[in-house]
């Protein structure tokens, strides 16, 4: 079959690899109708995280099921599935706690998993699946295809947003802002649109991002950014800050922004990949009784709520794809994201 392998910076390349095969009972066979790329693929695609040897790539897709090992009890073929972007059995104590992030048996695409077998990665023509009943979500029935790509946000970006949303506690009249206006971004302002925010601020320099987080429910926009930035925002909010912040990037910047950004007695909630050192500033946090929670999103705890709402077509996250392309074509949508001519790529086997 055919799937995406990173070499090194800016090199990736479609090659054939071995057909995925059941190997511990408990899996599955996924055929992959919608991939994408991550803002996290750029990190190794830009050299900031090195590749050492060449490696599978991507962790967000959907497809259907073909075949499923001896133990597999929920999922069978033919089921069209959402995968989160790791594997989980949601069974073990981090699991049931809402953290399926920190599962005790889990583990990440394009890697070995602690049953023994490959899970491979989600650019490809097909992925096995460890923990298939965990991990996998299965749709009422076949979609409509206009509704593949909202339900592939599921998988990241819809549920990260969400879980920025969840950890600043946004809810029906919270005064919120977004830090960060890409796919995971404007999924936030949907989030704390869909959970009932009075009046939502997405912090963006673009005009089509712009554009899409009004559709989704941004009611101001701010493009400054630093103190001037700051200083507008608690121009919008009585001159002291939102109720909830979400910090949608992981720079040293953006968390900074966020923090400045809440009013006292207010909450960030973080979910971008932490990159160029980003540092809590305790004695400002604790002078003003700000909080922050956040960290890596446990999407697969949050599909079964926000499923219905994609599937009703209620939201519609899969307005982030901006460019399409066949998997042959990946190293284009890798270098799109990259130089910000799309929001989010998504690639079709």
């Amino acid at each position: 079959m055919l799937a995406t392998v990173i070499h090194g910076e800016r090199d990736v390349r479609v090659e054939d690899v071995p057909d995925p095969v059941l190997s511990t009972g408990g899996d599955a066979i996924v055929r992959v109708i919608a991939a994408c790329v991550c803002g996290s693929d750029l990190w190794g695609y830009r050299g900031v995280v090195p590749t050492t040897a060449p490696r599978r790539i991507g962790h967000e897709f959907v497809g259907v099921v073909e075949e499923v090992g001896a133990e597999v009890a929920k999922i069978k073929p033919g089921d069209f599935v959402i995968a989160p972007f790791y594997d989980c059995d949601m069974t073990c104590v981090n699991c049931l706690n809402g953290v399926s992030t920190s599962c005790l048996n889990g583990g990440w695409w394009g890697a070995d998993d602690k049953l023994g077998g490959f899970a491979d990665g989600g650019q490809g023509q097909k992925v096995r699946v460890p923990h298939a009943d965990g991990t996998l979500v299965a749709t009422p029935e076949y979609p409509r295809a206009e509704l593949i790509p909202s339900l592939l946000t599921l998988s990241d970006v819809m549920g990260t947003g969400h879980h920025a949303a969840v950890s600043a506690g946004v809810t029906k009249g919270s005064t919120v802002v977004v830090v960060g206006d890409g796919a995971v971004g404007l999924c936030a302002v949907l989030a704390s649109a869909r959970l009932g925010a009075s009046r939502i601020v997405a912090m963006s320099r673009h005009e089509s991002r712009q554009e899409l987080a009004r559709a989704f429910g941004a009611t101001d926009i701010i493009a400054e950014r630093g103190d001037e930035g700051v200083a507008a925002v608690k121009q919008l909010f009585d001159g002291i800050g939102a109720d909830c912040v979400l910090e949608a990037v992981g720079t040293k910047e953006s968390m900074d922004q966020a923090i400045r950004s809440a009013r006292p007695g207010g909450m960030v909630g973080y979910v971008g990949v932490p990159n160029g050192g980003p540092e809590l500033p305790v004695r400002p946090l604790f002078n003003s009784n700000i909080g922050v929670n956040g960290g890596v999103a446990p999407v697969r705890n949050y599909i079964e709520e926000l499923l219905p709402d994609v599937w009703s077509g209620a939201i519609d996250p899969g307005r982030v794809f901006d460019l399409e392309v066949p998997l042959t074509e990946v190293a284009e949508a890798y270098a799109a994201m990259d130089e910000r001519r799309a929001i989010k790529s998504l690639v079709r086997p």
